[in-house]
């Protein structure tokens, strides 16, 4: 792994109203880091992931993707973002999956990991499908390509969410509690997929309450907490020995 950082982000406050979701958060992700998040309900977890790949835009503060300024604050305080087509671009090089899979009903699972690439990138379908082939058997759901979303478990759709993902061909792989809406039978197979990108070197970062998979494929575990980053720390050196109060009170009503 190389000290190259993905994501700077850099005093990130986002409010929802009177509401202050995330105050200041600051955040530095290497290349090849599995960063897991961690907090309850609540705590800015999710929003912090959405402001990284502008699904919500930051009241104050600064984001860099791979070096490229995706919005700072002015010397007034003012947000400024990039234009409009760097910050696709930027976008593009993340991949997103959420709780609630989002898959096309109406298209084969084959179609909804193909489409995205076609549509935004104006790929052709034949030279799509080889690599959609690759990443359905990578998540192990060749054998479903023909079957629409309606006819798979919890697990097959969020496995064939990440497939799609990755079909972009991105650098870095947000996971928004992408176990949290299945059963926990099959919660295992989404995690082993996810831990074999880990093996792969991918940039990741997973807000999740699967304690067992930040400590073991985690590089690195961030706890939020009512807006705030309070600590950041080598997953194992965290789970052993909590400094924040916070965190190790979270950690026993987790454990």
């Amino acid at each position: 792994m190389t000290n190259e950082p993905m994501i700077r982000a850099a005093g990130v406050c986002k409010r929802f109203g009177p509401a202050e979701v995330l105050r200041g958060v600051s955040l530095e992700v290497g290349r090849g880091e599995v960063i897991a998040v961690i907090g309850p309900s609540g705590s800015g977890k999710s929003t912090f992931l959405r402001c990284l790949i502008h699904l919500e835009t930051v009241d104050r503060g600064r984001i860099e993707i791979e070096g490229e300024t995706l919005v700072e604050t002015d010397a007034a305080g003012r947000c400024r973002y990039a234009p409009e087509s760097e910050i696709r671009r930027m976008r593009g090089r993340m991949g997103m999956v959420f709780q609630h899979f989002n898959l096309f009903p109406h298209f084969t699972v084959l179609r909804n990991v193909v489409e995205a690439p076609v549509v935004v990138r104006g790929g052709s379908r034949e030279d799509i499908l080889p690599k959609a082939e690759i990443l359905l058997k990578k998540v192990g759901l060749w054998d479903k390509r023909d079957s629409y979303p309606s006819r798979l478990s919890g697990g097959q759709k969020q496995r064939v969410a990440i497939a799609r993902a990755l079909a972009m061909e991105p650098d870095i792989m947000l996971f928004d509690e992408p176990t949290s809406a299945l059963d926990p039978e099959l919660t295992g197979e989404v995690l082993r997929t996810m831990r074999g990108l880990a093996e792969e070197r991918m940039t990741m970062i997973v807000v999740t309450h699967e304690m067992a998979f930040a400590r073991e494929v985690a590089s690195r575990v961030i706890f939020m907490d009512d807006g705030n980053l309070l600590e950041a720390r080598p997953a194992r050196e965290l789970f052993a020995a909590p400094e924040h109060p916070r965190t190790r009170a979270f950690l026993e009503s987790m454990l």
